[in-house]
């Protein structure tokens, strides 16, 4: 069995508010009676990207009883996110990470356009992807990224989701191994398809968007900050919808 915990949004921006909630939430999976396997954090974890914001996500994950994978959203910045998440001298490249869980690989892709809200796996990006399921063709896939290519049925992140889907569908379409796309920015938690996979959407630690059908405001900031597991066993996936209250 494969066991991943997902957060997403935190949106650190330096108030007591953004931090308590961040820390409330990873203090929740650091007690769990069994470890997860993997931490996912699917980006937005700056709300300005500044460089004390990833420095506050690189504290609060430290020494985290499981490997942690990123990948960064519209609100972050590819150099402090290296500099302060990976270690790595800053760049302003896609930033694409291949890691192995078991017997699963996930690869924490870059959907990020430097300063755009809207989502796009970039040539550069579409390539590592080929190229990596091309590596691993026998092991079960996750691909996790920022900007779902999916509608969540709200104007606001419906705006600015995933762009190009259609070279996504192609993609997909050439590796069966693929086993669900992961992703955020939404701040709802969500369950859709796109080209025949689950795609699961992990809600938001910061605060949870309001439906239309649910008020005309947009954000619920009284809703506790929310995660997910996912769960893989004898090759049926399984997802699960947290809140921490």
């Amino acid at each position: 069995m494969l066991l991943l915990a997902q957060i997403s949004d935190l949106h650190l921006d330096g108030t007591a508010r953004a931090t308590e909630r961040a820390a409330k939430t990873v203090a929740y999976l650091r007690n769990l009676p069994q470890p997860v396997d993997a931490l996912l954090v699917t980006g937005d974890i700056a709300d300005t990207a500044a460089p004390a914001e990833y420095a506050e996500a690189a504290e609060l994950l430290s020494d985290f009883p499981a490997p942690v994978l990123w990948c960064p959203g519209n609100h972050d910045a590819r150099p402090a996110y290296r500099e302060f998440l990976l270690g790595e001298p800053p760049s302003a490249g896609p930033i694409n990470e291949l890691h192995k869980i078991k017997d699963a690989v996930l690869l924490m892709c870059d959907s990020s356009v430097p300063g755009n809200d809207e989502g796009l796996l970039d040539d550069e990006t579409t390539a590592w992807i080929r190229t990596t399921l091309d590596q691993h063709r026998d092991a079960p896939a996750f691909l996790a990224f920022h900007h779902p290519p999916a509608a969540m049925h709200h104007p606001l992140p419906d705006a600015y989701r995933l762009q190009r889907e259609a070279e996504l569908a192609e993609l997909l379409s050439a590796y069966p191994s693929v086993v669900a796309l992961i992703t955020g920015h939404a701040h709802t938690a969500a369950v859709s398809t796109f080209a025949g996979r689950p795609v699961l959407v992990g809600p938001a630690v910061t605060w949870t968007l309001r439906l239309p059908w649910e008020g005309t405001a947009l954000a619920d900031l009284d809703a506790p900050p929310g995660l997910a597991y996912h769960v893989l066993s004898d090759g049926v996936l399984t997802t699960h919808y947290r809140v921490v209250v």
